[in-house]
């Protein structure tokens, strides 16, 4: 039994825990509502063909909302909607044999509703790993504020491994991000999963910002899963920017003028996990990578498993060579 085979053969939470290792994830969204269980099963099977020959501990699946309330700017794409999360996570990890990441936006159902879904997410679908989201704006109706949510999840009488998501551009502007980790932390958050990553200087900002706190509170820092997408057109570079990704405007003109905007998007983002590597390994937070693409072009979607692989292939080194001295 090989190394990797072993790590299979645990739980995401036993991996989660382990400081010295990294966890490795890819990033995906449910098919449109309208397809049908067969389509999915084929689309489900078709992506993980894609996945095969990879090293990886599951899937992250993300639950698709309409963010238009957050901002004035019309979406670069339009919004569709799509199956339950919860059935692609069910149906991937069955197919898979990994576990899954699910993410839950609570804003728009009562905790009754909520509290519903939990029991269901447990016992319908299996699924124990669940990423929980807010509104994406304080405008609109507000059913479920997200510190109820966490509230509701703590009542449950399940033992659901809780994620949360941190956005190193709110630290940017607000400099309080690591407050707002410590706070979900204390919620019973155990792991963080960021928003892409183009500016790593934000990113080592909020990173740093967290582990001194951590050190100075005497906390015990939870696992940071940072995203990477690659990026390879001009309509992918305004959604990420719709979407709320920092970009700076050099970046952005080095992927837009480059011969090749897939492959310096993939440069940028190793050279950006370079800059995270080196500024925060130090500082003793556990570290973990999802990659994703962020559109349906088959383009994107084959530059995301060669960004997976380069990307992991770093962190791993990198973590080996801090065990060994």
């Amino acid at each position: 039994m090989n190394e990797w085979t072993y790590t299979m053969n645990q739980t995401l939470r036993d991996k989660f825990a382990d400081p010295t290792r990294g966890v490795y994830f890819i990033g995906t969204t449910p098919p449109r509502e309208s397809t049908s269980d067969e389509q999915m099963q084929e689309i489900a099977e078709k992506l993980l063909g894609r996945l095969a020959a990879l090293e990886y501990d599951g899937l992250i699946v993300y639950d698709i909302q309409d963010e238009s309330s957050r901002i004035d700017t019309p979406r670069p794409f339009p919004f569709k909607r799509t199956r339950d999360p919860r059935e692609y996570s069910r149906l991937i990890s069955g197919l898979s044999d990994r576990e899954t990441i699910t993410y839950k936006s609570v804003a728009q159902r009562d905790r009754a509703d909520f509290e519903n879904w939990l029991e269901e997410t447990w016992n319908e679908y299996k699924l124990q790993n669940v990423v929980l989201v807010g509104s994406p704006s304080s405008e609109g109706d507000i059913r479920l504020p997200l510190p109820e949510a966490y509230k509701a999840i703590g009542a449950n009488a399940h033992p659901f491994h809780l994620g949360g998501v941190t956005i190193a551009e709110r630290h940017a502007i607000k400099g309080n991000e690591h407050e707002r980790i410590l706070g979900k932390q204390e919620n019973g958050v155990e792991f963080f999963v960021s928003q892409a990553v183009y500016n790593p200087q934000a990113t080592i900002d909020l990173l740093a910002s967290y582990a001194r706190t951590c050190r100075e509170r005497g906390i015990e820092p939870k696992r940071i899963v940072l995203t990477f997408s690659p990026c390879g057109s001009a309509k992918t570079l305004e959604f990420m920017e719709w979407l709320g990704i920092s970009i700076p405007h050099a970046t952005r003109w080095r992927i837009l003028d480059a011969e090749n905007p897939l492959l310096e998007s993939i440069r940028i983002c190793q050279n950006s996990l370079d800059q995270i590597i080196e500024a925060c390994l130090p500082l003793g937070l556990p570290l973990g990578l999802n990659i994703e693409s962020l559109t349906n072009r088959k383009e994107e979607i084959d530059a995301a498993v060669q960004l997976y692989r380069l990307l992991k292939a770093t962190l791993d080194l990198q973590l080996a060579e801090q065990q060994l001295g």
